[in-house]
């Protein structure tokens, strides 16, 4: 088993309906949820002219490779009814994984950590919720040393 965390993201529908059924699939298909953090509203980042996103960071005790898991988190959100236009387009569901235990990954369809994750304060801030002194295996500082510099201006709103 290895200690995995995903960001959960939605702006379509009823938001909190959707992370509650990602968590309902991801949990029977890849692995226990062991925490959550709490739910966080935030303006979209990148396209800004859509819906509010609310965003949730989860850990789970994952029983599958890096890559299955990938290909199991694009068929949940397919299955939720993830369509796939543009780049930082509304969505229905958005999971996308931040650590896989200290693994460091770095393929043609997967990178490991999430590059860009110490940039966005959506994910920095439920993530220092749960993992404060977790360090990130990449930038080698802690989650908190890192949510403290994160430059992103979007507020995030705990709810």
């Amino acid at each position: 088993m290895s200690k995995t965390y995903l960001l959960l993201g939605s702006n379509l529908g009823n938001s909190q309906k959707q992370l509650e059924v990602a968590r309902k699939h991801i949990s029977k298909k890849m692995g226990e949820i062991l925490r959550s953090s709490s739910f966080y509203c935030t303006s979209a980042w990148g396209n800004t002219n859509q819906p509010d996103f609310l965003n949730q960071v989860i850990i789970i005790n994952n029983k599958l490779c890096p890559e299955d898991s990938m290909a199991t988190i694009l068929d949940i959100e397919t299955k939720m009814g993830r369509i796939r236009t543009e780049k930082n387009a509304p969505r229905i569901i958005d999971i996308d994984i931040l650590f896989y235990n200290k693994k460091i990954i770095n393929t043609k369809n997967l990178t490991i950590p999430h590059p860009l994750m110490q940039e966005r304060n959506f994910v920095m801030l439920p993530l220092n919720e749960l993992s404060p002194n977790f360090v990130h295996p990449v930038l080698k500082k802690n989650i908190h040393s890192l949510f403290l510099t994160c430059k992103d201006k979007l507020a995030v709103n705990k709810i």
